[in-house]
C-alpha cells in the first residue's frame, strides 16, 4: 500500500534563550498509510506536535523531507502560498481548542470555513448540512457554540474539517478536554468516517485509553519513535 505522507529523516531543532539548542525531533521516520487512523503518542514534550505540524505543512522542518501523495512531491521545498492551496484544498485540522466563532451557529460555522474553498452558495450550504448530519448534529447546527457541549463543539469542529472532502485530517490532542465518555464518542466518530469517507486521520494524544481505537500507534519520547504498534502488535 502506497503512503499518503512519508517523511524522511526529519529534525526540528530550537534556539532557547540563553542561545542553546533544543532538539525537538532527531531524524524521524514514519510512513502515514491512507484510509487509516494513525496516533502519534507520547508525553508533553516528547516532539508529538511539532511532527504533526510538519506533516501538516504548517511548520518547516529543520531539515529532512516530507513528501504528500507522490514521492517526488516534497512538500518542505512549496513556497508559502503552494503550502497554504495545499493546507486549503487537501489537508484539515481539529485542534484541542475547537476555535469555533462564537456568534455563529454551528451550520454558519462550516459554512463560513467553505468559502475558502470557493464554491458556489448552493453547494457550500448542502455540504454544511451533510457534513453536520454525519456527525450527529443535525438537531443542533442552528445552536450557537456557547448552547452546546463541549463534545457537540467538538464535532462542529469536525464537521467543518471534513467539508470541503480532505484527504488527510490532522487533529492535535482532540479529546484532551473531554470526559472519558465523551472522547471515547469523538475516537468513534474518527474510526467512522476513516470507513465511510475513506479519509485518511493523524490525531496526537498523551492518553493511553485511546489507544485501542488507532490503526497504527507510533510512539514517540524525546523526539525519536520508539514503539510502532499496528492494530495492538508490536513491530
Amino acid at each position: 500500500m502506497s503512503s499518503i505522507i512519508t517523511a524522511k529523516n526529519v529534525c526540528m531543532d530550537f534556539k532557547i534563550g540563553d542561545g542553546s539548542v533544543v532538539h525537538a525531533l532527531k531524524g524521524i521516520n514514519l510512513e502515514i498509510q491512507p484510509n487509516k487512523l494513525s496516533v502519534l503518542r507520547g508525553r508533553s514534550g516528547s516532539g508529538k506536535t511539532t511532527l504533526i505540524n510538519i506533516l501538516g505543512a504548517l511548520d518547516r522542518p529543520s531539515s529532512g523531507e516530507v513528501f504528500f501523495l507522490k514521492k517526488e512531491n516534497d512538500i518542505t521545498k512549496l513556497s508559502d502560498p503552494q503550502r497554504d492551496k495545499l493546507r486549503r484544498i487537501d489537508m484539515a485540522f481539529v485542534f484541542q481548542s475547537v476555535a469555533l466563532i462564537s456568534t455563529m451557529t454551528a451550520f454558519e460555522n462550516v459554512e463560513f470555513a467553505l468559502r475558502l474553498t470557493n464554491l458556489p452558495y448552493k453547494e457550500r450550504i448542502e455540504r454544511a448540512k451533510q457534513s453536520l448530519v454525519q456527525v450527529g448534529l443535525e438537531k443542533r447546527m442552528h445552536h450557537r457554540p456557547g448552547e452546546m457541549s463541549g463534545g457537540e463543539q467538538q464535532r462542529v469542529a469536525i464537521a467543518r474539517a471534513i467539508s470541503h472532502s480532505p484527504k488527510i485530517i490532522f487533529a492535535d490532542e482532540p479529546t484532551a478536554e473531554l470526559d472519558s465518555p465523551t472522547a471515547f464518542a469523538v475516537m468513534k466518530l474518527f474510526k467512522d468516517l476513516v470507513e465511510q469517507n475513506e479519509l485518511t486521520i493523524v490525531m496526537t494524544t498523551h492518553d493511553t485509553s485511546m489507544m485501542d481505537a488507532a490503526d497504527i500507534v507510533y510512539t514517540l519520547e524525546d523526539g525519536v519513535i520508539g514503539d510502532v504498534t499496528v492494530n495492538g502488535t508490536e513491530e
